[in-house]
This record gives structure tokens, C-alpha cells and sequence, in this order.
């Protein structure tokens, strides 16, 4: 695909259906009088995988308004000069003047570079600057660190955790007996065939006498990730609140064990604590109130997808009352929107496919369909995605009827709906959402209201429009 049609694509993506600039495109309405600011765009767009766009001819509220071609020569001269005189790296800008919309609108591409990071000419290299939820922002020094060994071909997960272990300090660090259960392998019978085996997984390196403990060995199968260096906010925070928010709260729960070896005790602790007695036939029994596999998919994706090279913010699971929270560092890479239908794109891709491969996760694709057709299944309001600046954030709800749900719970509930009928190569009709709700044949006027609301909120749109018959009005995705 040409640079020009991803441009268009990302500037579509950022439109619909809820405007909001991505970390790939800016929406520019002029040129900035800051030169500063200017090169900080393009540093951060030049140390992004895969570059960026801008986009001039897009106002702060996603109105569009074309650009005359004086507009545009003079906006990328300016831009060229500071690319080639105010980085340390000059960088090659290109530019075109396409039609969105019956608008002419400038498009500059930014590469990325292959040298990173680049950062503003005059200062250091601790001077640079990422894109994080669709804003330019200055990089920590992990961050730059982190950057500067991928650019020399070093990926995260291949980075040392450990230097100069023993063979002993190998097997007391890891829980290698969870890697031979998870890959259904006997346990060698002597250490020496379980270090061979942890090294052909790239969990350990061997040098001289010595090993390495990669950050995938650690972060996977470590019995105390804080004894690692660099790992100790990598750990799984569980927060119980009394109440419906943060006031109060019981002790704290760190869980200090790596994600493979530890995720079925992460799940079980998860589900004992949000189970509720109920009385059945004259005897006490515990209903979960969430599903089981809706809080395994999300929470596997929350762990696997996270920004590794942010520090300071651990992957964290809050309980309350009438919700769970999970959240992890780092914006998502895909519009919240499209969690459904995109196959997923991890930083980590290594540690997805291990996860996967461990029947931790959806091995399909992101497994967000599967926690969602398992939250329909259980009748609980549709589950809220939120892109934060540098965080990703998913509520699951327990249950609620139709009318004690909000207009947006709602709404968000009869998107993801459509969502799901499409990807099975169905459509969505008044039938169909009366079952996802539980919704009585006679009650239909109530639900017909609904589907008109959700699709004059962009969300979903008439399968054939022009079919006079509002009996038999089907509905797919925005996107479909």
C-alpha cells in the first residue's frame, strides 16, 4: 500500500466514528509559529514504527477545509527546512495534495528512521520524543533505552533481565516447572537438559560458564519478578474497594509471578473474589458475576499488549462493587472501536504467540470477540474500552436489566452486537438484539429506538438503505 493510501486510511480512522487524532496522523489547521514544537513532531513521528502523517486541513474539532496550493508550498517549505536543518538526523519529508471528502487537503508523510532516536538538534538524546494517544510527548530515559537497543535489533523480550547467573540461580529464579506443564513436556531428569531446554526458548543465554535470564524468560516464567532489575513494575496489581469507589479499599495484592507460570492463580483469585452467594433449593452456592472467560481473554490481553518500556505503571486489576477495571501501560495500537474485528498487533509479539501457545489466550486473534460473545451469552451490559494518553483501560459491568442500563451502556451493547453478527457473516436485526437483551417480541418499538440511536451515533449504519420495509431493516458495523 502507498504511503498516500495508508495517509487516507489513518485520516478516516481518526474521523470515525468518534473523531480522535491517532499516534499515526496529526490534524493540522495551520502551521504552528514553533519551530520547537515543529521538530518535536517530527522527531516523534520518525521514531515511531512504520513513521507518520500530517494532515493539514483538519481543524481541533475534525471539520475539514481545503488548503490553496500558496497554503501548501508555503507550509512545506517551512517543514522541509526544519526537517533538514533542526533534527540531528536530517529526515525526508514527502507530501502530496490529495481530495478527502470534496476537500484538498495536504498530506505530509514523516518515515520512520532508521537510526533512533532522532531528537531536536541542540539538545541530547534524552531530548526525544514518541507519539502516545495521538499527542507528541517527550520520552523517559527507559523509553530512549528501550529504543536505542531495539534500533540495534535487540527486541524487549530479548534484553537481559539477569547477568552472570549460576545454573542454581536459573532454576531457583524460574518456575520451569510450569514450562514443561504448559508445553505438556516431562521434566528432564537432570539440570542440565532443563537449561538446554529453557535456552532453546530463548529464556536463557549461555556465556562461558555463566547464564543470561532474557526479559521473556523473567517476565513469563519468573517465581519473584522483583528481583529483576528493571522488571519490578512489571508485576500484576489486584485492588479490592469496598465501595463503589476508591476510598476505601482491602490490602493490596502484588502478584510477583511471571505471566505464564502465575495467570491461572491471577484468574482464580479474580473470580473467588467476585462471586456471590446465592441461595438455591435451601442450599448456599457461588454464582460468578462475571465470566470466566471474558476476565481471562481481557486480562491476557491487558498483559501481553502493554508498553513494556513504560515504567512506573504496573498492568492493574481494581474490583468494585458494580465493576472491574483493568488496565494496562500504553495506548492501544488500534482504534477501540475495531478490538473486535482487527487481527491484533502487539509490541510484544513474542510473548503473544508463548501465551497463545500455552492455551492462556485466544490463539485466533485477540480474543476481545470471545470475552464479548461470552458477556452477551451471560446477559451483562457490553464491557467499555477507554484509550488513555499512555494507557489502556476495559469496565466489565455485572448484570443489568434493559432499563437499568444507561443510554451509553446501551448503545455501546448494540454496536458490539452488530459487530459480532458480522463477523459470523450475519446481520443485526430488532430480533436479533431483543434476544442480547432479553427483550420480549412486544417490547420491539424499544428496540428499534435503540438501533436508530446507535446508528445516528456512527456506530452502525443500514445493511440496504434503500429497502423501503422497516420490518425487515438489518444493520452492520460503521466499517463493514
Amino acid at each position: 500500500m502507498s504511503w498516500k493510501a495508508k495517509a487516507i486510511n489513518y485520516l478516516k480512522d481518526s474521523l470515525y466514528p468518534v473523531p480522535a487524532e491517532l499516534n499515526e496522523i496529526d490534524w493540522k489547521s495551520s502551521l504552528s509559529p514553533k519551530t520547537e514544537r515543529l521538530a518535536q513532531h517530527l522527531c516523534a513521528f520518525s521514531n515511531q514504527s512504520g513513521g507518520g502523517f500530517f494532515a493539514f486541513g483538519v481543524n481541533d474539532d475534525a471539520t475539514l477545509f481545503s488548503l490553496s496550493k500558496e497554503e501548501a508550498d508555503a507550509i512545506i517549505q517551512r517543514l522541509g527546512n526544519i526537517a533538514r536543518n533542526n533534527l540531528t538526523q536530517a529526515v525526508l519529508i514527502q507530501h502530496a495534495i490529495l481530495d478527502f471528502e470534496s476537500y484538498s487537503l495536504l498530506f505530509v508523510h514523516v518515515p520512520e528512521n532508521r537510526e533512533k532516536p532522532v531528537f531536536p538538534r541542540g539538545g541530547t538524546i534524552y531530548d526525544s520524543y514518541r507519539r502516545s494517544a495521538g499527542q507528541t510527548v517527550k520520552m523517559t530515559r527507559q523509553e530512549v533505552k528501550q529504543l536505542i537497543a531495539e534500533t540495534q535489533g535487540f527486541s524487549f523480550d530479548e534484553q537481559t533481565a539477569w547477568e552472570q547467573a549460576t545454573a542454581d540461580d536459573v532454576l531457583n529464579l524460574l518456575d520451569y516447572d510450569s514450562y514443561f506443564q504448559l508445553t505438556g513436556r516431562n521434566l528432564p531428569e537432570n539440570k542440565t537438559a532443563v537449561l538446554e531446554t529453557l535456552s532453546d526458548a530463548n529464556f536463557v543465554v549461555q556465556q562461558n560458564d555463566y547464564w543470561k535470564i532474557t526479559n521473556l524468560g523473567a517476565l513469563l516464567f519468573a517465581r519473584d519478578l522483583t528481583k529483576f532489575k528493571g522488571l519490578e513494575y512489571k508485576t500484576l496489581r489486584i485492588v479490592i474497594y469496598t465501595g463503589k469507589n476508591r476510598i476505601e479499599a482491602y490490602p493490596e495484592q502484588n502478584f510477583k509471578e511471571g505471566y505464564a507460570c502465575g495467570f491461572e492463580h491471577f484468574t482464580q483469585f479474580i473470580m473467588e473474589r467476585t462471586s456471590v452467594e446465592v441461595i438455591e433449593k435451601a442450599l448456599r452456592v457461588k454464582k460468578e458475576s462475571y465470566p470466566e472467560v471474558a476476565i481471562r481473554e481481557i486480562l491476557a490481553n491487558s498483559l501481553i499488549h502493554q508498553d513494556l518500556r513504560q515504567n512506573g505503571m504496573y498492568v492493574m486489576v481494581e474490583i468494585f462493587s458494580d465493576r472491574i477495571e483493568i488496565t494496562n501501560p500504553g495506548a492501544p495500537l488500534v482504534d477501540v472501536n475495531r478490538f473486535i474485528d482487527t487481527p491484533p498487533k502487539s509490541r510484544n509479539e513474542r510473548i503473544a504467540l508463548l501465551m497463545r501457545l500455552f492455551d492462556i489466550c485466544e490463539q485466533r486473534g485477540s480474543g476481545i470477540d470471545r470475552a464479548i460473545t461470552a458477556i452477551e451469552t451471560s446477559f451483562l451490559p457490553a464491557p467499555e474500552f477507554i484509550r488513555g494518553e499512555d494507557y489502556t483501560k476495559v469496565f466489565i459491568y455485572p448484570k443489568k436489566t434493559f432499563a437499568q442500563m444507561t443510554k451509553e451502556d446501551r448503545i455501546r451493547a448494540c454496536y458490539q452486537h452488530c459487530c459480532l453478527k458480522y463477523m459470523e457473516k450475519e446481520h443485526m436485526t430488532n430480533q436479533s438484539l431483543r434476544v442480547r437483551f432479553e427483550i420480549e417480541d412486544k417490547n420491539y418499538p424499544m428496540v428499534s429506538k435503540l438501533m436508530k440511536e446507535t446508528c445516528n451515533s456512527g456506530l452502525i449504519k443500514e445493511y440496504q438503505p434503500e429497502n423501503k420495509s422497516r420490518k425487515f431493516t438489518s444493520y452492520i458495523p460503521y466499517w463493514g
